[in-house]
């Protein structure tokens, strides 16, 4: 069972964006259903690395739009993607240094993160973006 569905309240309204989240909730999912396995710290590291990649991939996309479209809350939402890289890795850290039970808190943390940050923070540049993005 998932820990996170996607649901409209979601959307910023910027298909390649949705996609881009939907990706990251079948992360946090994949490490959640692992756990539910039993199979926790086995996939950990997997999806600690695979998130990493691709956050910092969807970031830098975010990023460009907000640039190239000069949106005015870029200053403040960069930021907050650089706390969320850093305690990533932060988290790839301990995974590797052998902290145990991590994996719960872990998908508590991305799941908190990232509703939090795309019905929050993401909705704001939802209005300014989605016309001049195709």
């Amino acid at each position: 069972m998932a820990i996170v569905t996607w649901s409209d309240i979601y959307s910023v309204k910027i298909k390649s964006i949705d996609e881009q989240h939907k990706k990251l909730f079948d992360l946090i999912n994949t490490l959640h259903e692992a756990m539910a396995a039993g199979k926790g710290r086995q996939v950990l590291a997997d999806v600690l690395k695979e998130l990493a990649d691709y956050t910092d991939t969807h970031f830098a996309y975010e990023e460009s739009l907000m640039t190239q479209f000069a949106y005015p809350g870029y200053l403040a939402h960069k930021p907050q993607h650089e706390r969320l890289m850093a305690q990533v890795k932060d988290l790839q850290r301990r995974q590797q240094a052998g902290e145990m039970a991590l994996s719960l808190e872990v998908s508590q943390f991305l799941k908190e993160w990232l509703t939090d940050h795309i019905l929050k923070t993401d909705q704001k540049y939802s209005a300014f973006l989605k016309d001049k993005v195709s």
